[in-house]
C-alpha cells in the first residue's frame, strides 16, 4: 500500500528531512514519524464498522464454503484500508472536512446526505440497540425483557457519548476492541482450524452459488458510514494537517489488519464448527445466538458465555461509535448551513447539533423497538443505505483527483485503482441489496 496517495507525483515531491513540498519546491508541513503510541482513530472506525450482522455474514460464508472464500476477506480488508486512508488523507491534506468536500461537488450531495442521515439514523438506532441487547438477554435471561435491555443500551450509549470527549471515548473503544480480539482469536483456536486448508483458501476461487457471499465478504464487513467518519475522528484526535499523514496511514493499516483478524477468525469458526456439521444460522444478529447454542453444546457453558461477552463488545462498539462519529458528521453538516448553532471555538462534541443528533439516534428509535418497522420506512432505509458506499467511494475518487486536493496528496495509480474497484463493487452490492428489499 506504499502508493496509496500517489506521493511520487510529477507535481509534488517529498523533500529532504521528511517534509512535503508543493509544486514550487517550497517546504510544507514536516511529516511526523509514524509511531504506535499515536494509534487510535483507526481502531475506533474499524470497531464501529464491524457489527454483529457482519460477523454472522462471515460465519455463514464459512459454514457454506469452508475456507474457500478466505481470499475475499483479505481483499475486503485492503479495500477498507484504501477507503479509510482516502477519507483521512482528504481531511489532513486540505484542512477541510469530508462534508465540505461533498458540498463542493454540488447541491445534490447535500440533498442525499440530509435524507440519508435522518432516515438511516432513525432505523439504525433501533437496530443497534437490539443488537446490543441480544447477548445481554442471553447472559441474564430472567432479568428483564429484551426490549428493555435494548432501551438500556441506547440510554447508556447516549449518556456515555454526551458526557465524554474523544480521548475517553477512544480509550473505551480500544478496551472493547481488545475484548473482541481476544474472544474471536480464542474461538478460532478452540475449534482447531486446519491451517493447510486455510492457506489454500487464499487462492481466488468462486464455487457455485458463492458470488453474493464473496461480494459481501469483500464489501460488507466494516463498510458503513463510519468509514466516512474516520477523517472526523482523525481531527478529533488532534491531527489537523498533512504532517500527520504517516501517522494516519499506520493507524489505518493497523486498524484494518485487526479487522482482518476478526473476519478470518470468524470464518475459521464457520468453516470448522458449522461447515462439517451442516448447522445453519439465522440471518442477522440472532444468528450469533444460534452460534452461542452450538458452542455451549460442543464446548460447554463457559465458552458460550465468553462468546456472548465478545458478541456484546462487538455490538456495543458499533452503537457508541455511530452515536459519536455520525453525530460529528451531522454537526459539521449543520455548521455549514447554520453557523450560529456551532459558534466558533465550540468543540463539535459540545455543540447543539451534535447533541440533537444523539437524541435523534436514541429516542425516536425506541418507539420502533415496540412497533413493527413501517413497510415504507424499511424500503427508504434500504435504498438510501445501499447507495452510501458507492457514493463514498466515487466521490473520494472525484475529490482526490481534482484541484481541491494539493497536488502532492492527490491519488496515485494504486489508490485510484483500489477506489474505483471499491466503487464498482459497491454498485453491484447496491443493486443486489435493492433487489432483495421487500418491495
Amino acid at each position: 500500500m506504499a502508493d496509496t496517495a500517489g506521493t511520487v507525483d510529477p507535481g509534488g515531491t517529498v523533500g529532504a528531512g521528511g517534509t512535503a513540498a508543493d509544486g514550487s519546491g517550497a517546504p510544507a508541513t514536516p511529516l511526523r514519524k509514524a509511531s504506535w503510541r499515536h494509534i487510535g482513530p483507526g481502531i475506533v472506525v474499524a470497531a464501529t464498522g464491524v457489527g454483529a450482522g457482519d460477523l454472522v455474514a462471515t460465519l455463514i460464508a464459512g459454514s457454506k464454503f469452508g475456507y474457500t472464500l478466505l481470499w475475499a476477506a483479505v481483499i475486503g480488508c485492503l479495500v477498507k484500508i484504501s477507503l479509510a486512508e482516502a477519507a483521512g488523507r482528504w481531511h489532513l491534506a486540505t484542512g477541510r472536512t469530508l462534508f465540505d468536500g461533498w458540498r463542493s461537488l454540488g447541491s445534490w450531495t447535500t440533498v442525499y446526505f440530509a435524507g440519508y442521515v435522518v432516515v438511516w439514523g432513525f432505523v439504525y438506532g433501533a437496530a443497534a440497540m437490539s443488537s446490543s441487547a441480544l447477548p445481554l438477554g442471553a447472559l441474564f435471561p430472567d432479568v428483564m425483557d429484551l426490549k428493555w435491555w435494548a432501551v438500556a443500551c441506547g440510554l447508556v450509549g447516549l449518556v456515555f457519548v454526551w458526557f465524554n470527549r474523544y480521548a475517553v471515548f477512544e480509550k473505551v473503544m480500544t478496551v472493547l476492541v481488545g475484548v473482541m480480539f481476544v474472544v474471536t482469536v480464542y474461538l478460532a483456536v478452540r475449534v482447531t482450524p486446519h491451517l493447510g486448508d486455510a492457506f489454500a483458501g487464499l487462492v481466488p476461487v468462486l464455487p457455485d452459488g458463492s458470488l453474493i457471499y464473496t461480494l459481501g465478504l469483500i464489501g460488507g464487513v466494516g463498510g458503513t458510514i463510519t468509514l466516512a467518519a474516520y477523517g472526523y475522528w482523525v481531527n478529533a484526535k488532534g491531527w489537523k494537517d498533512a504532517g500527520w499523514m504517516k501517522v494516519m496511514r499506520l493507524d489505518n493499516r493497523v486498524a484494518y489488519l485487526t479487522t482482518g483478524v476478526f473476519v478470518v477468525a470468524m470464518l475459521f469458526v464457520g468453516a470448522e464448527l458449522l461447515h462439517s456439521s451442516g448447522v445453519a444460522l439465522a440471518k442477522g444478529d440472532k444468528g450469533l445466538l444460534d452460534l452461542g447454542t452450538v458452542l455451549e453444546d460442543r464446548y460447554g457453558a463457559t465458552t458460550a458465555k465468553v462468546f456472548l461477552i465478545g458478541f456484546f463488545a462487538t455490538s456495543f462498539t458499533s452503537l457508541i461509535g455511530v452515536w459519536h462519529g455520525v453525530s460529528l458528521m451531522f454537526a459539521d453538516f449543520v455548521a455549514h448551513y447554520r453557523p450560529s448553532l456551532v459558534p466558533s471555538g465550540t468543540p463539535r462534541e459540545r455543540s447543539l447539533p451534535f447533541r440533537a443528533y444523539l437524541l435523534w439516534l436514541t429516542f425516536p428509535p425506541i418507539a420502533l423497538l415496540f412497533l413493527n418497522q413501517p413497510f415504507g420506512l424499511v424500503i427508504v432505509y434500504g435504498v438510501i443505505g445501499a447507495f452510501f458506499m458507492p457514493f463514498l467511494a466515487l466521490t473520494l475518487v472525484w475529490l482526490l483527483n481534482s484541484s481541491r486536493t494539493p497536488r502532492e496528496w492527490r491519488n496515485g495509480r494504486l489508490s485510484n485503482g483500489m477506489l474505483a474497484t471499491a466503487g464498482l463493487l459497491f454498485i453491484v452490492l447496491c443493486v443486489q441489496q435493492v433487489r432483495e428489499l421487500p418491495w
